[in-house]
This record gives structure tokens, C-alpha cells and sequence, in this order.
């Protein structure tokens, strides 16, 4: 790889800046000699020729923007002289099997997980406290303060101290505190228990059925989810979120774990309520205590893939390091989820191309277009999709940051593609429709299935998932040393050149299965980021 600038692909007109251009500087990028004529921060991209207005821009070797002002040979691209443009996409017939990579290494390698009745089996162990509707929040945060405290789950929070120090007038308040470790590390009470997550939410009345149908196939997936052991469930009783549609869902999935509904309406009093719902949750955590991990093949993972908070070197390092990771757990017999299909803008074709079946490519466009149509029906679409961070950082058009965040779905031929909230049916790599909202599609990830998610960041995000951990990869060294705390992988080393993405994808396997065994918490599960937020199906790009 140069060490300044990189063209990712032969069709290219555009360079990427892997630092800090100056004007003057000499680039050579493949059959490109130029001169840059104007500061091209690190992460940007530069003209390999003089543009007209009207001309394409191509990268990763397909339509990403349009010309809308002259840019010479060396100059900089910006928002002030390109917008969003993607190539025209048709369906076609399906495509041929891509060669798979050697997995010879992991092929008799096996995590340590727990195995459920219906053969899915979990990364972790949880029991699950959730409401049907909003109404029961306040209930579930009284019963998440019982437990936790009761239990020794509460970790100490180091923000009181500061406080105390900030009004005592002290004048060293902002001394980095030491973070304790949670005393139920050291004594558990239910020592095969991972913990009890207890979730939130806006919704389950007062929206669409169509809302509460969802929130329903949403929160039914959480509770068959392999990391989970069974769940308590609170409900007011009135709402549109009623417990008929819950267990209907559940039958679905043919789900046999134990769930225990606590309906306000029926109990009477909030005391009756919370008294019986502890009753139940105890009950449920002995249940749990019985599973124990043992060894299980790497065929047996489902990993979700997400991205956040991205930058310029996205789609170079971080997300084609987890598509080589995608790869892997496909060709050993296990599953891969994609998601954020507002992020999948301007990449259909070649998704179109990897589909299994012309009816999965034709699902897919479906669920595509009439998504990016709803958007535009209150005056947005999917080219609003990039964040201020992300075109501060190189990302100037959603078909730049969506070419770069598909490479996160690999090579492989796509099995499945899932509706929200649909659960996963098939092995191999699946495409779910999701937002590209972080939280929102974490949130669904999870309840697709996914017993743990890989999530790359460019620009650093606290994001976490209740009941399913969530591996923290950055696209720069920069980044991870910025932010520690957050960040679990560092791919900013293929930006440096000291790995290739099949290099780095092998290491995170590595660390995958360390997390997946229970041996390494995440720093979003240290941090306790139980980030939970259902999409309420409409415009959330």
C-alpha cells in the first residue's frame, strides 16, 4: 500500500488521502502521476483527472457521486463540487459460487457456549426483564434497582465521588477515577448467570398495530435469542401491544424457554405486581443457573455486522476486516447478518449479483425501494443518510459511505434476506432490513439473532446491545488510542500497512471467540452501554 494515498480500485478516478496532502506534493497511484494542488486532508479523496460538471466519480468501481463544478487533476472533492449519484442497478441471474477462503485453522476449533434445547446456542447467559408498553418502565427500573442491588449486579458509579469533590469545592474533581470491579465478579449467587438485562421502551401503544406487531416480533426474538434463558414480561394490559401477539410470535419461533407475564390489570396494586414479577424472576434465575458452558464448533456463531461513527478508512480498513471475518464463520458453517440498508445505497448491484436466487434479489430491491421511497415521501431519501462526522471525515456522499460499509458483508453468496424483525432462518450470509441509525439496528441485529455483533467505528461510539456483545473496531490507529475505553480492535494497522484485511480478520477471529467463550468482556459490556431502542417502522435513516 503508498504510504500517502491509495486507489482502491482500477475503474477509480479518485485517490484517497491516507494522511495529510500538501499542495505541491507529487502522488503516484497505478498508470496516475500528479501533482496535488490544494490540501487534501487525510481521509479525503483527489481528482486522478479534470472533472466537468455532469462527469462521474468512481470509486471502489462503481458510481458513487456527480460533478456539480469543475475540479482540476490533484484538487480536493468536497460537497461544494460533487453530490450523490449511484449507478443503475438490474436484476440478473444468480451468481456463481464465489471461492471460499481456507479455514483449515479453525475448521476443528470450537467455543465455549450455551447450548439451548432448539440447537441455537449463546455467547452468554442472561434472563430478560422487559415491558410490553411504556407504561411499565418505571415498574422495570424498580425492579432492575431490587435485583441489582440485591444481587451485587450494581457497579459503583465513579461520577458520585466527583460530584461530591465539585460541591465540596475541590479543587482536583477532574482526576480520572478508578472504575471498581462489580463485587458479583468475585461472589455470584447465580454463578452460571451472566446477568439480568432489563430493557425499555417507547412504544406498544398509542402508534400503528403495525408498531405493536413489530415491537411484538422484536421483543419475541430477544427472548429466543441463544443468549437468553427465559424471560419476565410486565404488561398493563390495555395496551396495542398485547400478550397474545407476544406468545404468537414466540409459537412462531417455536420458542420453549420459560416466560413469565405479570399483567398489571390483573394483579391490582403496583405491590401485587412487582411482588409476583420478583417471585417469577428468581424463579427464572434458578432455571438459568442450570446451563453451563461447554464446547461447541464456530459453525453455531451468528455474528451481526454494524458500523457507526464512520470516517474515511471505513471502507478501507475496519469494515473489509470484518468482512474477511464474514467469510470465515460462513465457510465454517455458521452465519453472518448485514444490516443498515440505507448504508447499502449505491452497492446494489453487486448485492443484487451475490444473491442465492432471483426472488431473494428481488426481495432485497423491494424492501430497498419502497424504504428509500417512504424517506422521500417526507422530503428525505437515503442520500441524507451521512452525518456531519461522516463528511468531515471523507464520507461526502452516501454512495462513498455505502460502498465502503457493504465491504463489511464479505464475498460470500447471500442466503437469506430478512424483513425487520424477522429471525434468521438460514446459515450463511444474511441481509437484514434495518436502519442505519446505530442503536436501531444493533437493537434488531439482536433480535434477528446474532449471538454477537461486530461493530466498526471510525470516529468512536459508546454503542452497546443488551444480550448480545458488541466488539468495538476501529478503521484508525488514532482512534484507538484516542479512545481506549471504547474500542476493542484496532484495524487502523492495515492504514499503516502493517496488516492486510485478510491479516487482521484472522486476529479478530481470534478475539472473537475469546469473547464468545466468556473469557473477555467487551468494553461496552465493562461500560454497561445496554443500548435498546425498536424501530418504529417509517423514516430513521
Amino acid at each position: 500500500m503508498n504510504n500517502t494515498s491509495l486507489l482502491l480500485d482500477s475503474l477509480d478516478n479518485v485517490g484517497v488521502a491516507l494522511c495529510d496532502l500538501a499542495p505541491g506534493e507529487q502522488v503516484v497511484l497505478g498508470q496516475h502521476q500528479l501533482q496535488i494542488r490544494e490540501h487534501v486532508p487525510a481521509k479525503h479523496k483527489f481528482a486522478l483527472q479534470n472533472f466537468q460538471p455532469g462527469d462521474e466519480i468512481f470509486m471502489y468501481g462503481t458510481v458513487v457521486a456527480e460533478v456539480t463544478q469543475s475540479i482540476a487533476t490533484g484538487a480536493a472533492l468536497t460537497v461544494g463540487n460533487i453530490r450523490h449519484k449511484t449507478q443503475k442497478y438490474q436484476l440478473g441471474e444468480a451468481t456463481r459460487p464465489r471461492k471460499a477462503p481456507d479455514v483449515t485453522k479453525w475448521s476443528s476449533q470450537t467455543f465455549l457456549g450455551f447450548k439451548r434445547e432448539d440447537g441455537q446456542v449463546g455467547t452468554a447467559n442472561y434472563w430478560l426483564v422487559l415491558p410490553l408498553v411504556f407504561c411499565e418502565n418505571t415498574n422495570i427500573k424498580l425492579l432492575q434497582d431490587a435485583f441489582e442491588n440485591t444481587l451485587g449486579f450494581a457497579q459503583v458509579n465513579p461520577y458520585e465521588r466527583q460530584i461530591k469533590q465539585l460541591l465540596a469545592g475541590i479543587e482536583d474533581s477532574m482526576t480520572p477515577l478508578q472504575e471498581t470491579t462489580p463485587s458479583w465478579e468475585n461472589e455470584r449467587i447465580f454463578p452460571q448467570v451472566d446477568g439480568i438485562r432489563f430493557l425499555t421502551h417507547t412504544l406498544g401503544c398509542g402508534g400503528t398495530r403495525d408498531d405493536a406487531d413489530a415491537l411484538c416480533g422484536l421483543l419475541a426474538g430477544y427472548i429466543h435469542h441463544p443468549n437468553v434463558a427465559g424471560a419476565t414480561v410486565l404488561s398493563l394490559g390495555c395496551q396495542n401491544a398485547q400478550v397474545s401477539i407476544l406468545q404468537e410470535k414466540l409459537a412462531r419461533l417455536n420458542c420453549q424457554k420459560p416466560v413469565f407475564i405479570c399483567e398489571q390489570q390483573q394483579e391490582g396494586t403496583t405491590h401485587n405486581l412487582l411482588s409476583k414479577a420478583v417471585q417469577k424472576t428468581v424463579e427464572g434465575l434458578r432455571i438459568a443457573n442450570r446451563c453451563f458452558r461447554e464446547p461447541a464448533p464456530l459453525s453455531k456463531l451468528v455474528i451481526g455486522l454494524e458500523c457507526g461513527g464512520s470516517d474515511g478508512f471505513s471502507g478501507i480498513s475496519a469494515n473489509p476486516t470484518l468482512g474477511q471475518v464474514s467469510d470465515l464463520i460462513v465457510a465454517l458453517g455458521g452465519t453472518a447478518i448485514l444490516s443498515e440498508f440505507p448504508e447499502l445505497c449505491g452497492a446494489e448491484q453487486e448485492l443484487i449479483n451475490r444473491c442465492q436466487s432471483r426472488d431473494l434479489a428481488e426481495k432485497f430491491i423491494q424492501l430497498m425501494e419502497t424504504y428509500n421511497a417512504s424517506a422521500k415521501r417526507v422530503g428525505s431519501g437515503f442520500d441524507k443518510n451521512p452525518s456531519p462526522g461522516n463528511i468531515k471525515d471523507g464520507l461526502l456522499t452516501d454512495a462513498i459511505k455505502s460502498c465502503g460499509a457493504a465491504k463489511k458483508g464479505g464475498t460470500s453468496t447471500i442466503s437469506d434476506v430478512l424483513d425487520y424483525p424477522e429471525y434468521i432462518k438460514t446459515t450463511g450470509l444474511n441481509l437484514l432490513c434495518t436502519p442505519g441509525n446505530d442503536v436501531e439496528s444493533t437493537t434488531a441485529l439482536a433480535g434477528s439473532g446474532a449471538n454477537l455483533i461486530l461493530f466498526t467505528t471510525g470516529l468512536g461510539t459508546p454503542t452497546g446491545n443488551p444480550i448480545s456483545p458488541v466488539i468495538k473496531v476501529s478503521s484508525n490507529t488514532k482512534l484507538a488510542e484516542k479512545m481506549p475505553d471504547i474500542i476493542d480492535f484496532n484495524a487502523g494497522t492495515i492504514i499503516s500497512g502493517e496488516d492486510t484485511p485478510e491479516t487482521s480478520g484472522e486476529k479478530l477471529l481470534e478475539l472473537l471467540i475469546e469473547v464468545a467463550s466468556g473469557r473477555m468482556q467487551t468494553k461496552a459490556e465493562e461500560k454497561r452501554n445496554f443500548d435498546f431502542i425498536p424501530w418504529k417502522r417509517g423514516v430513521s435513516l
